[in-house]
C-alpha cells in the first residue's frame, strides 16, 4: 500500500507545481495590459515578459534532464520548486521591465528544472495501464491550469493587483517542496552522464539570439548590421550545436533518438502547438483588452469556451492513448487547432468579442486531444533510460516554439499595425493630416503600445478618427497573424499524421514489473 501511496504522492507534487507552471503563464497573459501601464512597458518589453521565462526555460530544459539522471529526479525537482518560488517573488516585487524580465528569466530556470524531470517521475512511478490513468489526470491537470488561469488571473489582478499573479506562487511552491522532499522516491539513471557544456552554451546563445532579432528587427531595421549579425550567429551557433551533438558521447540532446521518425513528429507537434495557438494567446487577449476595451476578469470569461473545452477533452484524450494511435490523436487536435485558427481570421473594427467564439471551441476541443498525448507519447517513443532526455526534449520544443512563435508572430503584427492603421488613416482628410503630421509620434505610439494616450492628446474628432483607424488597423493584423499561427498548427498535423508512427513506441518497462 505504501508503494502504491508513493505513486499518486508522485502525481499530487508533480500535479502541482505543473499547475503553478502553467497558471503563471497563463495568469501573466490576461495581467499583460496592466503590467504595461504600471511599469510604461513597451510592445517589446511585454513580448519579453513571456519570452524571457520561455527562452531560458527551454535553454536550461535538456541540461536539468541530466542532472536529474545523475543526481535524482527527486532532489533536482525539489530545487527548481524552491527557483521558481524565490524568482517568482521577486517578480511580484519589480518596479521596472528590466527587473520584471530578469525575474521571469530566472522563473524560466526553476520551470526548466522542473519540467525536464516530471513526465520521468511519473513515468518511473507508474506503469501499464495505471500510467496511461496518470497521464489522463496530468492532462487534466494541464487542462485545468489553462482553464482556470484567466479567470484567476482577471480576479486576482482587478480585485487586489498583478503583483499577487507571482506572489500566489510562494505558499503553493512551498507545499509541493513538502510533498516532494516527504512523500516521492526518489529515480536516477543507472548509467553515469555529465553535462554536456558545448550544447547548452551554443543552443542557449542561439536561442537568445534568435528571438532578440525577431523582437528588435522592426525597431532596428531588418538589414541593420545588429539584426542581420545576430541572425547570422545564431544560426552558426546551431550548426555547431548539431555537430557537437552528434560527437559528443553523452550529448545534451542525443540526434540519434531522431531516426525514429516519431521522435521527430512528437517533437515537431510540440512546436507547432506552442507556436500557433499558445503563442496567439498573447495577441489574442491584446485584441480583447485593448481594442474591445475589456477588463483583466472580463477578458478571462472570454476566454472560457476555450479553456474549458480544453480541461474537458484532455483527461478523456488521456484515457484514450491506451486504444487510439497517438498520430490519430495528435493529428486530429492539431488540424482542429488549425481550423479554430483559422476561424478567428475574420474581425474588424466593428467586430465583437463573439468573432472569436467558433475558433474558440475548435481550439478548446484541439488543445484538450493534443497536451495528455503529447506527454505520454514524448517518453514513450525512447528508450526508458532516455525518459529524462526526452522529457525535456518534449518541453524544450515546446518553449523554443512559444519563444519563437510570440517573437516571431508580434514582429509580423508590429510591421502590419503600423502600416494598416496609417491606411485606415488616410481613408478621411482628418486621418490623413494626422498620419502627415506626426508620423513619427505615431509609429512611436503604435510600437509601444500607447495609440489610446496619444489619442487623448487629440481634439475630439481626431481622437475618434485615430481610435478608429487603430482599431481598424489592429483587427487586420490580427487576422494575418491568425492565419500563420493556423499554417503553423496545420504542418504540426501533417507531420504528426505522417510521422508518429506506433512501431515507433518502445512498450513500458514496467508492463512487465511493478
Amino acid at each position: 500500500m505504501a508503494a502504491l501511496d508513493r505513486k499518486w504522492w508522485t502525481l499530487i507534487a508533480v500535479c502541482t507545481a505543473t499547475f503553478m507552471l502553467l497558471l503563471d503563464i497563463t495568469v501573466v497573459n490576461v495581467a499583460l495590459p496592466n503590467i504595461q501601464i504600471a511599469l510604461h512597458s513597451s510592445f517589446s518589453d511585454i513580448q519579453w515578459v513571456v519570452d524571457a521565462y520561455s527562452l531560458t526555460l527551454a535553454a536550461f530544459l535538456l541540461t536539468a534532464g541530466v542532472f536529474g539522471d545523475m543526481f535524482g529526479r527527486r532532489e533536482v525537482f525539489a530545487v527548481g520548486l524552491g527557483v521558481f518560488s524565490v524568482s517568482s517573488l521577486i517578480c511580484g516585487l519589480s518596479n521596472s521591465s528590466l527587473m520584471l524580465n530578469l525575474s521571469r528569466a530566472a522563473q524560466g530556470v526553476g520551470g526548466a528544472i522542473m519540467f525536464a524531470t516530471s513526465l520521468a517521475l511519473i513515468a518511473a512511478a507508474f506503469s501499464g495501464k495505471e500510467r496511461g490513468t496518470a497521464f489522463g489526470i496530468y492532462g487534466a491537470v494541464l487542462g485545468g491550469a489553462v482553464a482556470v488561469g484567466p479567470l484567476v488571473g482577471g480576479a486576482i489582478t482587478t480585485g487586489i493587483g498583478w503583483r499577487w499573479i507571482f506572489f500566489i506562487n510562494v505558499p503553493i511552491g512551498v507545499v509541493a517542496i513538502i510533498i516532494t522532499l516527504t512523500k516521492i522516491q526518489e529515480s536516477r539513471d543507472a548509467n553515469k552522464r555529465r553535462v554536456d557544456w558545448i550544447g547548452f552554451v551554443t543552443f542557449s546563445a542561439a536561442g537568445f539570439m534568435s528571438v532578440f532579432a525577431l523582437i528588435r528587427g522592426n525597431d532596428d531595421g531588418w538589414s541593420s548590421p545588429l539584426i542581420v549579425g545576430l541572425l547570422v550567429a545564431a544560426v552558426v551557433l546551431l550548426a555547431i550545436f548539431v555537430v557537437a551533438e552528434f560527437k559528443q558521447t553523452d550529448p545534451m540532446l542525443d540526434l540519434h533518438l531522431f531516426k525514429r521518425p516519431a521522435m521527430t513528429g512528437v517533437s515537431l507537434a510540440a512546436f507547432a502547438i506552442s507556436a500557433s495557438i499558445f503563442a496567439m494567446f498573447l495577441y489574442l487577449t491584446l485584441f480583447i483588452q485593448d481594442d474591445l476595451g475589456y477588463g483583466a476578469l472580463a477578458s478571462g470569461v472570454r476566454f472560457l469556451p476555450l479553456t474549458a473545452l480544453a480541461f474537458i477533452v484532455a483527461p478523456v484524450a488521456g484515457k484514450l492513448t491506451v486504444r487510439v494511435q497517438a498520430r490519430y490523436m495528435l493529428g486530429g487536435g492539431l488540424l482542429l487547432i488549425a481550423a479554430g485558427l483559422f476561424t478567428m481570421g475574420f474581425t474588424h473594427a466593428n467586430s465583437t468579442w463573439t468573432v472569436l467564439l467558433p475558433g474558440f471551441i475548435l481550439a478548446g476541443v484541439g488543445i484538450g486531444a493534443v497536451n495528455p498525448v503529447l506527454a505520454s507519447s514524448a517518453i514513450s517513443v525512447v528508450p526508458p533510460e532516455r525518459s529524462g532526455m526526452a522529457s525535456g526534449a518534449n518541453s524544450t520544443f515546446r518553449q523554443v516554439g512559444i519563444a519563437t512563435g510570440i517573437a516571431g508572430l508580434g514582429s509580423v503584427f508590429q510591421s502590419q499595425l503600423e502600416k494598416k492603421t496609417v491606411q485606415a488613416l488616410q481613408v478621411s482628410h482628418t486621418g490623413t493630416a494626422i498620419a502627415a503630421r506626426g508620423a513619427g509620434q505615431l509609429r512611436a505610439a503604435v510600437l509601444g503600445g500607447d495609440v489610446r494616450h496619444l489619442a487623448a492628446t487629440l481634439p475630439g474628432p481626431a481622437r475618434t478618427v485615430l481610435l478608429n483607424a487603430y482599431r481598424a488597423g489592429f483587427s487586420s493584423s490580427l487576422n494575418t497573424i491568425v492565419l500563420i499561427a493556423g499554417i503553423i498548427a496545420l504542418v504540426g498535423s501533417i507531420g504528426a499524421f505522417a510521422l508518429v508512427r506506433q512501431q515507433d513506441f518502445v512498450p513500458s518497462v514496467g508492463s512487465h514489473s511493478s
